[in-house]
């Protein structure tokens, strides 16, 4: 019962946003924004008291569940771009929080990425990008690898800059595309591969007004990924 709360909660407000992302009232597209946001996040990222979708599926990993095997996503539409359909429950927290990094920073506020060298180092992974053309056997690997604690703060750090980026944003900067130069440069710093399975993503992103973004990267994109783990291992009823 708690999950079907919690995803019909989503839903319903996430439909609210689409509507104010439609319309002229900045303020509100903000405050829906960020309620969405915190939905699918750690509730530490936006200082609320109970627990989110995210929460569940992150207390169950770092209870030592990184390797349990889940499915990919919810849905198959883009399973024909990706190396396995199955994967380490670590990995959705990667996969999720480097799109967050890499399209929050790099398109939607022209800046640096969070993550660096010290951070891969920190985390142990063994790759930069997304990881979406990631074979069986690399996944596992990837999997074995990954200190949770580490991911774990780097959730955090990632989500609480996407809420500070999106208080900053514009009306006509949520409306609008950005510069090709602005998605190359996340090929440019190691966030997607040349792989077709990978390099994909830059077209699609490309095709984003900022506020596309914050639809799908931002909040849907973590509902495409969450419930698969909740709904595979049964973490809540």
């Amino acid at each position: 019962m708690i999950k079907k709360q919690l995803y019909s909660v989503f839903e319903n407000k996430y439909e609210e946003l689409k509507t104010a992302l439609s319309g002229e009232n900045l303020e509100k597209i903000k405050e829906l924004t960020l309620e969405v946001h915190a939905m699918v996040h750690p509730c530490e990222v936006s200082g609320g008291s109970e627990k989110t979708v995210a929460d569940y599926v992150l207390d169950y990993m770092l209870k030592g569940n990184q390797n349990d095997m889940v499915p990919r996503q919810i849905w198959d539409t883009d399973l024909h771009y990706a190396g396995t359909d199955m994967v380490p429950l670590c990995w959705q927290f990667w996969h999720a929080y480097r799109i967050e990094d890499l399209v929050s920073n790099i398109l939607m506020a022209d800046q640096e990425q969070i993550f660096d060298e010290e951070w891969q180092n920190k985390i142990g992974a063994i790759i930069t990008d997304t990881g979406n053309a990631l074979e069986p056997e690399e996944i596992r690997e990837f999997g074995q690898k990954i200190n949770v604690d580490a991911l774990h703060e780097y959730m955090i750090a990632v989500g609480k800059n996407t809420r500070a980026i999106i208080e900053k944003l514009t009306l006509d900067e949520i409306k609008s595309m950005v510069p090709e130069d602005w998605v190359m440069k996340i090929l440019e710093v190691g966030g997607v591969t040349t792989d077709f399975r990978s390099v994909w993503l830059l077209v699609f992103w490309g095709r984003l007004t900022r506020g596309g973004m914050i639809l799908t990267p931002m909040t849907c994109h973590h509902m495409m990924h969450l419930p698969a783990c909740i709904d595979y291992l049964s973490i809540i009823d």
